[in-house]
């Protein structure tokens, strides 16, 4: 018999670009799995505190990395640097799905630097 495995999630919080759930949270990595709803995309941000690494588990998508834009789909990941701007849309007709793997000594939502978004969300 196999068993079905759960996660844990430690936090929800829907955005109105999606939602993200927080599956681990320890002092020097935090791992999140982030839904993007089809047509959807993040704000353009950078982070002073940490990097991430995105893993894509379903759909596709059009990554911003700085000036630069990549293709992506499930199997593929990116490496954002610490204080890179970046953001990424949902372009398929399913939700985008990825794991982001922060690395750093703070990963508070405060670290978010935002100079373009959709939602009214810049300073």
């Amino acid at each position: 018999m196999v068993k079905e495995a759960k996660t844990l999630i430690l936090e929800e919080d829907h955005r109105p670009w999606g939602y993200y759930q927080v599956i681990s949270d320890e002092p020097d990595l935090k791992l999140k799995k982030i839904y993007v709803y089809p047509g959807k995309r993040l704000s353009l941000q950078r982070h002073q505190r940490r990097t991430e690494h995105w893993y894509i588990l379903q759909g596709k998508a059009i990554f911003t990395l700085d000036s630069k834009e990549i293709y992506l789909e499930a199997g593929m990941s990116v490496d954002i640097p610490r204080g890179s701007f970046h953001r990424i849309m949902a372009t398929g007709e399913e939700n985008l799905i990825f794991i982001e793997v922060q690395t750093g000594d703070y990963f508070g939502e405060d670290d978010i630097e935002r100079v373009e978004d959709d939602y009214g969300r810049v300073p």
